[in-house]
């Protein structure tokens, strides 16, 4: 099906008003393309990946979480960008393996199984998922989504 990406987002940032509620949380979201996908599945994946940007943008005063896209050849591509703690690129290929992490537990609540899940989604529908960042300047995650669906 067609899903509308803005409509998806909202419903992401009206979940995690709950979590926001005591601090300055900013979410700039662009106009988003509509894709062909799962809705139920690329809800999540956008959930978990909202959810680790005002995660980790927890010790910022002011939060400020951007959703963004692009249109790169045959694809979609997506972007979530915070301004929290980052992390370091030597350690991004562990990022979307399931437990790894990169922060220290009692440091960030959580899991361990979001971005995994984040990665079996988007490849799931035969698309990329990869992250960016430098440590102190928050982080980008970016997935793509193909306009065709693979057969």
């Amino acid at each position: 099906a067609l899903i509308n990406m803005n409509d998806q987002v909202r419903a992401c940032i009206d979940k995690l008003a709950g979590d926001v509620r005591d601090r300055d949380v900013r979410f700039e979201v662009a106009e988003l393309p509509s894709v062909r996908a799962d809705a139920t599945f690329i809800q999540l994946a956008l959930f978990n990946l909202l959810a680790n940007a005002v995660k980790f943008t927890s010790q910022q005063e002011t939060a400020v979480i951007r959703i963004s896209a692009e249109e790169r050849g045959d694809e979609h591509v997506f972007h979530v960008a915070d301004n929290g703690v980052g992390f370091n690129m030597d350690y991004v290929h562990k990022l979307f393996g399931v437990f790894q992490r990169l922060h220290r537990m009692e440091d960030f609540q959580g899991t361990g199984i979001g971005l995994a899940n984040v990665r079996r989604i988007v490849e799931r529908h035969g698309g990329r998922a990869w992250a960016e960042s430098v440590p102190g300047q928050g982080a980008t995650f970016s997935f793509s989504i193909p306009k065709e669906l693979p057969v």
